[in-house]
This record gives structure tokens, C-alpha cells and sequence, in this order.
């Protein structure tokens, strides 16, 4: 037996002894049971009711105790605002804890009408931005606005995703579960012991990015996040596959959301060490992106999350890529932790804002659920709802639905057969060629064009589609991008806008205050007919003239694909306005017919025996090539 360890009997005697105080009284055994802690919650319609005032909450600020990770000699002092009901307080139960933590709060500010916090006279916050606290507060929870170190009022500086972005608000999480210090405005020390231990994290675009890095240290007391819109790896944030979305961007966001901080610090060499060792110039990912990486990174992955996780994400989003959420969804379910996810049609737009009503009755399940341990159903329901179409949505419990996959060859003659004589096919390399042109029907030197057929029924398309190339290249650096489109006159959510405009109507959703209110206005989504819609894109670095052997992943989509459209691929070099080129040159690129393919996942098609459900892909027949965008199907398992 292990020294450390007691048999399964002493284990059992042990805890017998200790939860049921037994005692010998007058020769007679007396059982006394523990009463239980009581509950934070009053259960109406089985969800926590709106009970306790949010006028009369208890409102503070706290400054969390955490390392020096801006190296100046001074522990970094992280401030987070707190509401939380007062007749708890009073009668000491404890609550848990919703929190949103954010770079934002008063530089950029958060969500569609850009709110800010704001103070009182005696520096207590008196608007927290966003509906979270007026919703949850009367339903029992506490509500946690945490500055992320360098920004507002706490101390420190900015590092992009690396540690002290997480690490700073790791300590938050800590002091909330009795395991970090924390003072107040006059350095007196303060406990949260009004807590029960348990924080959620909730949060969109960066905000949603720290709870996933939070997440991945394994920190004890975080037990669920919500993340909107957000990174997974900084590395894929900034570039695809050694491109630049951007240069030095690390650096400029974490100046831009330090303007407003109210704790005056030069950041300087921070911003000097990120420029320095973000490798923009050969795109590599080192260890400066390991930091960043809350997948499986050295120190932050998957595997460490204790947290369950509920994502959300806009499927055409081009800000954070939809590449975040599935490497995301996919490490955390070899990982075994418990999921859900939502997936939409729109951009990088909050569910709160166009989903109001549905988004609003889940996260509150969910968070009953995952922090006040409130019996539901909802880890028992569908585990992903997806958006395939404008306003259709369809339930399922896996992601993506990938019944079949699709291996399409490029032919130059429009052949079904598999390639048996190499063939080539050229391009010349346009800089200032914008995706809207290289994706159009037509004539175009500058791009390859393969398509099949219109298809014989809707299909599905859902996951990502990887380009396997063999391209030459004449210049010492090159790129290639490959875009797959959904060519076919439909109703779809447009991209402008993100796919959402502002509406006129107002709702509320919580309790509000003369300073805080919950109102907010409503969006719809920006619908219209297109003749086309692109899918999926993807870019990967060239180094060296020749011949390179390149594996290229598009970003993901989950989309209905109308009977009759074409699926097409769109090959080109220079991609304007999508990344930063690093050809600029008028150079050819040639493409080896014979050792380049595409295979799609997930295309999915309605069986004519099933009322409902997905089959499979068409016979070799249903997909005959079309002269002129010419493309074979070769293997369907």
C-alpha cells in the first residue's frame, strides 16, 4: 500500500465519524447531521428568481494581490469591482460569482453601445458595464468587474494574452476562492469571505480570450466560462500559417487599451520586448506564441481545464476567426471537458444583442446550473445549436456533423477519372487583388477557379476544408490563399455589419438603478440575396522560390448549401485586405494538378428514407464537373 494512503475501510469509518459527530452520551450513541449550508437562491419555475434588491446591493472595490509581472519591482495590483445582494451579506450566506474581466473598461468599453464604468464620489463603481450585473445580482450571485493588469485602475502592464493578461486575473479568480490577498483603498487588507468559491467567467472578443487562458492554468474555484468571440491562440489571432494579419499588433493593442488607465506606469519596454519577440518578419511560432497559446502550450492548454465551457461564436466572423472555436472545441473534448456551443450566422456580434431572449434563458440554466449546483436539464439537452441559414437552426451533439468526407481533385479537362498525366495550371500573383474579385465568375489571370456541378439536393457543409497543394513558386518569399465558396443566388446573412444592424427597440433584462440601467437596444440581422457566398479561406507562407509541398486549413463553417449551387474553390497568392502581403511582386505561381486536392468534411445531405437527419454524399455521377471550373470527386468514405 502507498504510505500516503488509507484503505477504502478506514476512508469509510473516517468520514462516518467526522459527518455524523457521533458521540457516546449516558451509554447511548446520539447521531447529530450537519445542517445544510443554505441556499443563495429561491427557485422559481426551477431557475434562481429575482429576490434581492440591486439598488440597495453592496457595491466595493477591491485591489487583488498579484506577482510582478511587469518586472518593476512592485507586485501588480489588480482592481476589481464588486456587486453583490446585501440581505445575503446580512444574513452570511455566501454566493458565487459571475465575472467579466476585461482590458476595455474604460478605454475601448464594452459592448454594442460602448459603456464604460463609471464612479461616485467615493470611488465605488456605480455602473458596471453590460446586463450581467443587474440580471444576476437579484437572482443571488455576486458580480465581478475585473481590470486586467496596465489597464483602468489596476497596475502593471498589458502583455497581449501573456502572462500578466492571465496571470492577473488568475489571482482575481484566486482571492475569490480564499487562496490570494486583497486590500482596499487604504491597503487594509480584505477577504472574500462572502464567496462560496465558485467563478464563472463570462466574456466576449478579449474578454472572452482571458477566460480562456484563466481557464487553461487549471486555476481552482473557476468552474464554468462562457467565452464569446474569442481566441484560443494569439498565434492564429495574428497570422495564418506565417502571414501577418498585421505588424507588431501585439504591442499596439496593449498600448491602445493602457490611454485611459488611471494608474500612470511607463510600459514602454514591455511594448519594446513584444516587438522584439513577436517574429513578424519570418512568421514563425516560438516561444513568444507559446505563451499565447491556451490550447496546448507548454504551460496553458486543454488538458489543464476544470472549468466546464460554454461557447459561442459567429460564424462569419473575420475578426476572431472561426478557427478559434473549433481547435478550441476539439482540444477540450479529447480533454473530456464537459461542453455546449452555439453557433450563428452573423460576425463578431454578442448573442445578447441579436439572440436576446433564448441567450439570456440559457446562460441563466447554465450558470444556476454550473455555480449555484440548481438541478436542470441542461447539460442534458442537445449539446451544439448552430444557425445552417438565416434564422434556421439545427440541434445537435456533436460538432462538426461529419458523416462523410469529400477528397475533390482539380482537373484541367473537367475528367471524372482519377489524374493520370501531370498537369499544371498558372496564375500571375495581383497585390492589390481583393477577395471580392478573385471569387467572382469570369475570366481572371490572377486566381484558379475549380467547381463542381450544381448540386442535386441541399447539402450541408460543416467543419473545415484543408487544401493539400504542390505550388512553384519564382520569388524568395510567397504565398498562397485558398478560399472555398458556395456559388448560388440565396438569402444569406450579409457580411456587412458583421451581419447585424441596431434596432430601434429597446428590452430590459434585470434591475436597474438611476446610474445602471438594463436596458439596451435590440440588433437584426442584415439579411439580403447574394450570389454567392464564401465558406471557408485560408493562407500559408512560402519560403523559398521552387516547389513546396503545402498543407493550407480553411476556417471553419457549418452552412446549408441550396440544391442546384456550385461548391467552388478559388486559389490565389496575394489576398488585399485579408493579410498582409509579403509578394508584392507581379510573379507567376503555378499549381500541380495531379498533386493538389481538397477535401471537405461534413457534407452532409438529407437522406430520401429519413423524415429527419443527415446522409450521404451523392454517387461520383451527382457530381460531374462543369466545363470551364472543372473538378473531380475522388474518394467519398
Amino acid at each position: 500500500m502507498h504510505p500516503t494512503r488509507r484503505s477504502r475501510t478506514a476512508v469509510g469509518v473516517l468520514l462516518t465519524l467526522t459527518l455524523t459527530g457521533t458521540a457516546l452520551v449516558a451509554g447511548t450513541t446520539a447521531t447529530a447531521t450537519a445542517a445544510p449550508a443554505p441556499k443563495p437562491y429561491v427557485l422559481s419555475g426551477g431557475v434562481s428568481s429575482p429576490v434581492y434588491s440591486y439598488a440597495d446591493a453592496i457595491r466595493e472595490t477591491v485591489w487583488v494581490i498579484a506577482p510582478d509581472f511587469d518586472g518593476d519591482g512592485e507586485k501588480d495590483k489588480i482592481a476589481a469591482d464588486i456587486v453583490r445582494p446585501r440581505e445575503l451579506d446580512a444574513t452570511g450566506v455566501d454566493v458565487p460569482v459571475v465575472m467579466d474581466a476585461s482590458p476595455y473598461y474604460t478605454s475601448l468599453c464594452r459592448g454594442n453601445e460602448s459603456e464604460c464604468k463609471t464612479f461616485d464620489a467615493a470611488g465605488n463603481l456605480d455602473k458596471f458595464p453590460l446586463f450581467y450585473d443587474n440580471y444576476f445580482v437579484p437572482r443571488g450571485y455576486a458580480y465581478v468587474a475585473a481590470d486586467v493588469a496596465g489597464t483602468s485602475r489596476s497596475t502593471g502592464c498589458v502583455d497581449t494574452g501573456g502572462k500578466s493578461d492571465i496571470g492577473s486575473i488568475k489571482a482575481v479568480v484566486e482571492w475569490l476562492n480564499g487562496n490570494a490577498e486583497a486590500v482596499d483603498a487604504a491597503g487594509n487588507p480584505v477577504e472574500a469571505d462572502w464567496s462560496t468559491g465558485k467563478t464563472g467567467m463570462i466574456g466576449k472578443s478579449y474578454d472572452g480570450t482571458i477566460a480562456n487562458g484563466v481557464a487553461a492554468t487549471g486555476v481552482k474555484g473557476l468552474e464554468t466560462i462562457v467565452p464569446v468571440s474569442a481566441i484560443s491562440s494569439w498565434y492564429d489571432y495574428s497570422r495564418s500559417q506565417g502571414l501577418p494579419y498585421s505588424w507588431n499588433y501585439s504591442s499596439g493593442l496593449a498600448s491602445r487599451v493602457d490611454d485611459n488607465r488611471t494608474q500612470p506606469q511607463d510600459c514602454s519596454a514591455t511594448y519594446q520586448r513584444m516587438n522584439d519577440e513577436d517574429a513578424d518578419e519570418t512568421g514563425e511560432h516560438n516561444a513568444f506564441w507559446d505563451e499565447r497559446n491556451y490550447r496546448d502550450s507548454v504551460e496553458l492548454s486543454a488538458e489543464k481545464v476544470k472549468a466546464s465551457v460554454f461557447i459561442y461564436h459567429g460564424l462569419q466572423d473575420t475578426n476572431v476567426k472561426t478557427r478559434h472555436f473549433s481547435t478550441w472545441w476539439d482540444a477540450l473534448g479529447k480533454a473530456g471537458v464537459t461542453r455546449k456551443m452555439w453557433l450563428s450566422r452573423v460576425g463578431h456580434v454578442d448573442p445578447f444583442d441579436i439572440d436576446r431572449d433564448e441567450w439570456v434563458r440559457t446562460l441563466h440554466r447554465w450558470f444556476d446550473h454550473e455555480l449555484m449546483g440548481i438541478r436542470n436539464t441542461i447539460l442534458l439537452e442537445p449539446r451544439v445549436k448552430v444557425e445552417t441559414a438565416p434564422n434556421h437552426w439545427v440541434d445537435s451533439y456533436t460538432w462538426p456533423v461529419r458523416l462523410t468526407t469529400t477528397t475533390l481533385r482539380p482537373q484541367a479537362d473537367g475528367a471524372l477519372a482519377r489524374p493520370v498525366e501531370r498537369a499544371t495550371a498558372s496564375w500571375v500573383n495581383s497585390p492589390s487583388q481583393r477577395e471580392n474579385a478573385a471569387v467572382a465568375e469570369g475570366e481572371n489571370p490572377n486566381r484558379l477557379l475549380y467547381a463542381t456541378t450544381p448540386l442535386l439536393t441541399d447539402a450541408r457543409m460543416s467543419g473545415s476544408m484543408v487544401a493539400k497543394l504542390r505550388v512553384t513558386t519564382q520569388v524568395p518569399t510567397g504565398q498562397v490563399g485558398v478560399m472555398l465558396v458556395d456559388y448560388g443566388e440565396a438569402e444569406r446573412v450579409l457580411t456587412t455589419g458583421d451581419g447585424a444592424s441596431t434596432t430601434t427597440t429597446e428590452t430590459c433584462v434585470g434591475a436597474s438603478t438611476a446610474a445602471d440601467d438594463a436596458c439596451y437596444f435590440t440588433m437584426a440581422r442584415n439579411v439580403g440575396t447574394t450570389p454567392l457566398q464564401v465558406l471557408g479561406r485560408g493562407w500559408a507562407r512560402l519560403d523559398g522560390a521552387g516547389t513546396h509541398d503545402v498543407t493550407v486549413t480553411l476556417d471553419p463553417d457549418d452552412a446549408l448549401v441550396k440544391k442546384g449551387h456550385r461548391l467552388g474553390v478559388v486559389v490565389v497568392a496575394a489576398a488585399n485586405g485579408r493579410v498582409r502581403n509579403v509578394d508584392t511582386t507581379a510573379s507567376t505561381y503555378t499549381l500541380d494538378l495531379a498533386k493538389s486536392s481538397f477535401v471537405l468534411p461534413g457534407l452532409a445531405l438529407p437522406h430520401p428514407n429519413w423524415a429527419s437527419g443527415w446522409g450521404w454524399l451523392p454517387k461520383r455521377s451527382e457530381l460531374a464537373p462543369q466545363q470551364g471550373l472543372p473538378a473531380t470527386l475522388d474518394e467519398t468514405d
